[in-house]
């Protein structure tokens, strides 16, 4: 009977599955329904559980590609990238076991609706160059990963009112993103995102002739990284790229609700695996991460300046530790954490901001990098 109930459930979750490949493939359920499907559920089962091995055969063969597992790396104003403080920092995260870090150029532009987007003033070429190289000679490998900055907003507002608008926003982006592209071919920066969580305007036509420009600048891995996988089952130009990626900062929950959030986690880490099944393209997992305060898990993507709240170092190493082991499937080749500093003595127990530094975390990433935890 218990061989019969597992066979049950497995049929409805390949059913599940199934029924996600179709939307997001743009297909109709409709025209799919379980009354006229389920003398095929086994054989559908079959399709799925193929489809999978598929997908893990697919993996293993970028396997010589390396993993991006480590840090989104921000230059502080008095520890700018090529001083002896960033390479102490670098050190402290390679000894952690990292084998990546994410540095971010910064573009900025007035608002969300304005087209005039220019390079921030936060790492200038040269200090682009110094942490690419600072990186590499500690034995990290690089993703080249630029943000869009909008004061009072985010990227994921940006939205232009008109075409005309459209085609000025993404001639200056396309300017800006191939220049950092040139950059990163020359330091032989090994992954390069086009852009980060630009959800409003990843389905406009506009990104195949910047995929192609960049794919023209640089030789490296190229991906995009979706906000969420609300974003990441939308977008429409991954066969264009080497892999998919994501930011997750989805409503965990409460605190407490350890049993809530890794269901949450699972049926995100599930959504991923089938994006991997259909395009056949690797998940990079650009950004996790939450302060380490109370009440965090609730909204992982709120900042101090948002909301004052008491430290949780603890919170912040058990979420971290419940997505490592959540995400540890063939499909996700790299997980990058929010945020650690290029001052080596940022964060702290007492520290509510998104660093690990200083803090359990530290442990929890160790543990899960080198699978040799030492004590502490």
């Amino acid at each position: 009977m218990s061989s019969i109930v597992a066979w049950l459930r497995w049929t409805t979750k390949a059913m599940q599955r199934l029924r996600l490949f179709f939307s997001c493939a743009n297909l109709r359920w409709t025209n799919l329904r379980w009354a006229n499907l389920r003398w095929a559920s086994p054989l559908l089962a079959l399709a799925v559980g193929v489809g999978a091995i598929a997908a893990m055969n697919s993996a293993s063969r970028s396997a010589t590609s390396p993993r991006f597992d480590g840090f989104n790396v921000i230059a502080t104003p008095a520890d700018p990238f090529g001083s002896t403080a960033a390479d102490e920092a670098l050190a402290q995260a390679k000894g952690l076991g990292a084998s990546a870090v994410a540095v971010i150029p910064f573009l900025w532009q007035p608002g969300p609706a304005s087209p005039d987007l220019v390079r921030g003033k936060d790492i200038n070429d040269d200090e682009l160059r110094a942490a690419i190289r600072q990186a590499h000679a500690r034995g990290l490998a690089v993703v080249v990963k630029p943000h869009v900055w909008v004061p009072q907003s985010w990227a994921g507002a940006i939205v232009m009112s008109s075409e005309t608008d459209w085609r000025q926003w993404f001639a200056n982006y396309g300017r800006e993103i191939t220049h950092i592209a040139e950059i990163a071919e020359a330091e032989k920066a090994e992954a390069l995102a086009i852009g980060t969580e630009l959800a409003q305007t990843s389905r406009e036509p506009q990104w195949r002739e910047i995929i192609d420009n960049v794919r023209a600048a640089f030789s490296g891995r190229l991906l995009y990284v979706a906000h969420n996988v609300d974003e990441a089952e939308t977008v429409p130009f991954w066969n264009r790229l080497d892999a998919i990626g994501v930011s997750l900062y989805p409503p965990l929950g409460s605190d407490a609700d350890r049993d809530y959030r890794r269901a949450a986690m699972a049926q995100i880490a599930d959504r991923l695996d089938m994006l991997a099944l259909i395009y056949r393209k690797p998940i990079v997992v650009a950004e996790i991460g939450l302060r380490s305060a109370a009440g965090a898990a609730a909204k992982p993507w709120e900042s101090p300046e948002e909301r004052a709240a008491a430290a949780d170092p603890q919170l912040q190493a058990d979420v971290l530790g419940d997505w490592l082991t959540t995400l540890k499937r063939p499909s996700v080749e790299g997980v990058l954490i929010w945020r650690w500093f290029t001052d080596p003595d940022a964060g702290g127990l007492a520290d509510t901001d998104f660093t690990v530094q200083g803090k359990p975390a530290e442990h929890v990433l160790q543990c899960a990098w080198t699978q040799s935890c030492g004590h502490g």
